[in-house]
């Protein structure tokens, strides 16, 4: 990875924080994209000292504002003028019914469409590499998920599962729609089931709630470390060179759901987030 760029949102900690240690003990200079620059800076202190090495950077990012990942992009832009690596990795998990600063619903708002945003602002630096590489994070929660178009954003009869598993399909479709349009370039889009790995998704950002069950549910789940090594094989691997579209757990492609699957709905959901964003581009070719 020496002389590559990477990117990895939600780097402050758990997957995102030890997929940036890896990827900079590799060589490679990695650039953490995080919402809070105090636990930025800790993650970032963190990361030098487990990887030994200095070619890691800090960049404020806050998926839950397009405003914020404009921004982002604009002066990452002016910092590189190519990105081998950008990985979709930062999600959150809400209890309670929240919205973003647009006034999306949190789960779908950040998981979904900051995602679907940022990577539309810097594939013109991805499209520069030698061959870039796009990786998005999603889950086995997809199975259970469904678009809800009556009422996207759950403003009624909200649960968390049906949230979350919701914005887990929609990043699948995000990736298969991506590798259509990214046909004819050197840049390749996969998505990734990380495992059942022990972080803080799930526990309350504000009230601590969750915090005891998660902790003791760590005891069986997966480590970070763990949880990111098939972030890192899709984003280090030669084998991969030419595969995009794909989900992959523990380095190998898996099935999806029939949803999943669907390019007729990954269309219906790429005009859909055009609009929430504010863009317009090219659809998935018939």
């Amino acid at each position: 990875m020496n002389n590559k760029t990477v990117v990895v949102t939600g780097a402050n900690s758990g997957i995102g924080l030890a997929t940036s240690i890896e990827l900079a003990r590799q060589g490679a200079t990695v650039v953490m994209a995080c919402r809070s620059a105090e636990r930025g800076e800790k993650a970032l202190a963190e990361a030098r000292r487990q990887s030994q090495s200095d070619k890691l950077e800090l960049m404020q990012c806050d998926l839950g504002s397009l405003d914020s990942i404009r921004q982002f992009a604009a002066a990452f832009r002016a910092r590189h003028s190519t990105l081998d690596v950008l990985i979709n990795n930062a999600g959150v998990i809400s209890l309670k019914r929240e919205t973003t600063r647009d006034g999306f619903e949190m789960q779908l708002g950040v998981n979904h469409l900051g995602h679907f945003l940022l990577t539309h602002l810097l594939r013109e630096a991805l499209e520069r590499a030698p061959q870039g590489r796009i990786v998005n994070l999603s889950s086995g929660a997809h199975k259970i998920g469904s678009i809800h178009w009556e009422d996207p954003f759950l403003t009624r009869n909200y649960n968390v599962w049906r949230s979350y598993s919701q914005s887990k399909l929609a990043n699948i479709l995000f990736t298969k729609g991506l590798a259509q349009r990214l046909r004819g370039t050197s840049v390749t889009a996969n998505c990734v089931h990380p495992g059942a790995v022990g972080t803080s998704l799930g526990v309350d950002r504000q009230t601590g709630f969750g915090g005891a069950i998660m902790g003791f549910l760590k005891l069986f789940f997966l480590t970070p470390a763990q949880g990111a090594e098939t972030s890192v094989y899709l984003a280090t691997s030669p084998e991969l060179t030419h595969v995009s579209g794909e989900y992959f757990y523990r380095k190998k492609i898996s099935p999806v759901s029939k949803q999943a699957s669907d390019l007729a709905l990954a269309e219906r959901l790429w005009v859909w987030s055009e609009e929430q964003v504010g863009l317009s581009g090219a659809r998935l070719s018939a």
